[in-house]
């Protein structure tokens, strides 16, 4: 069994969905052996195109969610119907032991993605982190520091939709 977690951008530009898509898949497929279990926030963007990915190659998705009124207060209108499909579709639902959506929520969520796992998957640019803690960057330095593999995945084409 390999285990992968994901961390990424959320603000993928929507044109570029297509390219990390195929980066994603070609990365897993790689991976999968006898079982692949995906780990993920189901944030909209690199985490929520990981899960789908996940679920098409036949892998289990365990999601760990940062808070509990993550769904109400972070996933936009527009995405709720994919973060339940995918919800509802994971192996396991972790949510973390906060309330609200803050820093320590998603620092602890990244810690938990982390544990356990073989390696992370980084849909990343290579920006650095943004002092806010919990995002992307931080969870690449996580990871490295734990002396797990990151594979970072931006493949031509790619681009965030802002910053």
């Amino acid at each position: 069994m390999v285990t992968v977690a994901v961390t990424g951008h959320m603000d993928l530009a929507t044109e570029a969905t297509g390219v990390v898509r195929t980066a994603l898949r070609d990365l897993l497929v790689g991976l999968r052996g006898d079982a692949l279990v995906g780990r993920s926030c189901l944030a909209s963007g690199a985490d929520t195109l990981f899960a789908e990915e996940i679920l098409a190659l036949g892998g289990r998705l365990t999601a760990i969610i940062p808070c509990r009124d993550y769904r109400d207060a972070v996933v936009a209108p527009a995405d709720l119907v994919r973060f339940d499909a995918l919800r509802d579709a994971a192996d396991e639902v972790l949510v973390m032991p906060f309330e609200h959506a803050e820093r320590a929520a998603y620092e602890a969520a990244n810690l938990r993605l982390l544990q356990g796992a073989d390696r992370l998957l980084a849909v990343w640019d290579g920006s650095a982190p943004t002092g806010l803690g919990g995002g992307t960057a931080d969870a690449v330095a996580a990871a490295r520091s734990a002396g797990l593999t990151v594979d970072v995945v931006w493949p031509p084409g790619a681009r965030r939709s802002r910053g």
